[in-house]
C-alpha cells in the first residue's frame, strides 16, 4: 500500500521543521517505491552568483527520501538519516527543481535510496544524492 499525493503532502506538513517547510516543497507524484517533489525557485535560496544553494538541494533530497520511504512503508514512521552523499553537476538558475527519490532497498532496520535533482525543463540532472536511513526500534 502506498500513499496518495495528498497523504504524502500531509507527511510534509506534519513531520518537518518550520525551516524545511519554508522550502515550500510539494509532492508531484508518489508510488510504491518512489516520490517526486517540486522545490520551487526562490531568490531567497540562491547563493552569490544566482545559483540555487547546495544546502537547499541537499535538504530537498533528504526530505524527498522521507516521503519515498513513507510511501514504500505505507505511512510515515520514525526514521533518521545516517548517511547522505551529494554531487553537484550543474547550477540551477531561475527554475523549479524536480526531486526524484527512489528506494533501492528497504529492510527492517535500514533503507537505501537514489535521488536525482533536475531543473524543470532540463534532461540532465543538476545534482545526485544517495541516502541511507535507519528505522529505530
Amino acid at each position: 500500500m502506498t500513499l496518495s499525493p495528498a497523504e504524502a503532502d500531509a507527511v510534509l506538513a506534519e513531520n518537518f521543521a518550520p525551516w524545511v517547510q519554508a522550502l515550500k516543497l510539494s509532492v508531484v507524484e508518489v508510488g510504491p517505491a518512489h516520490a517526486v517533489l517540486r522545490l520551487p525557485w526562490s531568490d531567497e535560496l540562491a547563493r552569490e552568483g544566482g545559483g540555487l544553494s547546495g544546502q537547499a538541494l541537499m535538504a530537498a533530497a533528504d526530505t524527498a527520501t522521507v516521503v519515498a520511504l513513507s510511501a514504500a512503508r505505507g505511512g510515515y514512521g520514525p526514521m533518521t538519516t545516517i548517511q547522505q552523499s551529494t554531487t553537484f553537476q550543474r547550477a540551477v538558475v531561475g527554475a523549479d527543481v524536480l526531486v526524484t527519490a527512489r528506494v533501492t532497498k528497504s529492510g527492517r532496520r535500514l533503507a537505501f535510496t537514489d535521488v536525482t535533482l533536475t531543473a524543470e525543463g532540463e534532461s540532465e540532472p543538476a545534482a545526485h544524492a544517495t541516502t541511507v536511513y535507519a528505522f529505530p526500534g
